[in-house]
């Protein structure tokens, strides 16, 4: 298996990715508010590919209206549930690799669809790596991809703990979760990767982060991001984050939940 991303290779086979499958359902409550958008492009029979498929709750989903999909992620720990999810449902179209998708050996023209729901923010060169997934496309055949949009639904619970964290450091070659946030630079990136008919729509879903603003606290403050910041911090500082984090999600508190409104673009496109 060749690795380009070693950065994000390390991070989500180490606490990152061992967090994010110890906890697949806290994880899907916040982004499953966005499955349909991307389950309303696969058809009856497709070949798909789903990057950077985590846990692989879209990967399951998608195979129940799909031929064959498959799921590739740089996550061991999360590759092994996404494997026992869908043997546990009894879904048999399915198969599950490790692998970069910046560099894997995608089998040429075998897929119909490559889809994703926020697998695709941190290549380091987003261009060879969207290139790469074409070539694995047939001819005429579609993506449907979700990337991170503003943040500013979150200003409040981000500046609340901002005040008691250093600030992040952004990834060696400006990856990170708002790294195609604008439609103008998707445009520019997919049309290099040599993609045709580009379009980036806003959309938007309420995520659910927690219980209550306490339980969403103990949620985010365990987050891997927040964990390697805390790690630069003075000692008093996580609980200090944490009081400052729990007042911010207050006003987010709704009968059962904390939610959040969260915004994204799906990008579609197709290759000539």
């Amino acid at each position: 298996m060749t690795i380009v991303n070693t950065h994000q290779a390390e991070a989500w086979n180490g606490y990152e990715g061992t967090h994010w499958a110890d906890h697949h359902t806290r994880y899907d409550a916040v982004n499953s508010g966005f499955n349909d958008y991307l389950l309303r492009h696969v058809q009856k029979g497709d070949g798909v590919v789903d990057v950077g498929c985590g846990n692989g709750q879209v990967t399951r989903l998608a195979a129940r209206r799909a031929g064959h999909v498959t799921g590739i992620d740089l996550s061991a720990p999360m590759l092994r549930r996404a494997r026992a999810a869908a043997e546990a449902e009894g879904i048999g179209n399915v198969d599950f690799q490790q692998g970069d998708a910046q560099v894997h050996p995608f089998p040429a023209g075998s897929y119909d669809l490559a889809m994703s729901r926020f697998g695709i923010m941190f290549f380091a060169d987003p261009v060879a790596a969207f290139a790469n997934i074409a070539r694995g496309l047939r001819s005429g055949g579609r993506l449907a991809m979700l990337s991170m949009g503003s943040m500013a639904d979150l200003g409040p619970v981000l500046a609340a703990l901002a005040a008691h964290l250093p600030p992040p450091d952004p990834g060696p070659n400006g990856e990170g979760p708002l790294s195609l946030s604008d439609p103008g630079h998707i445009g520019e990136v997919f049309t290099a990767a040599g993609f045709a008919e580009i379009e980036a729509a806003p959309v938007e879903a309420m995520q659910v982060w927690g219980s209550d603003a306490d339980d969403a606290a103990d949620f985010l403050m365990a987050w891997g991001p927040i964990q390697f910041l805390l790690q630069g911090a003075d000692p008093d500082a996580a609980p200090r984050a944490r009081t400052a984090l729990v007042s911010a999600l207050r006003p987010f508190e709704q009968p059962g939940a904390v939610r959040l409104r969260g915004t994204a673009y799906l990008i579609t496109a197709t290759r000539p």
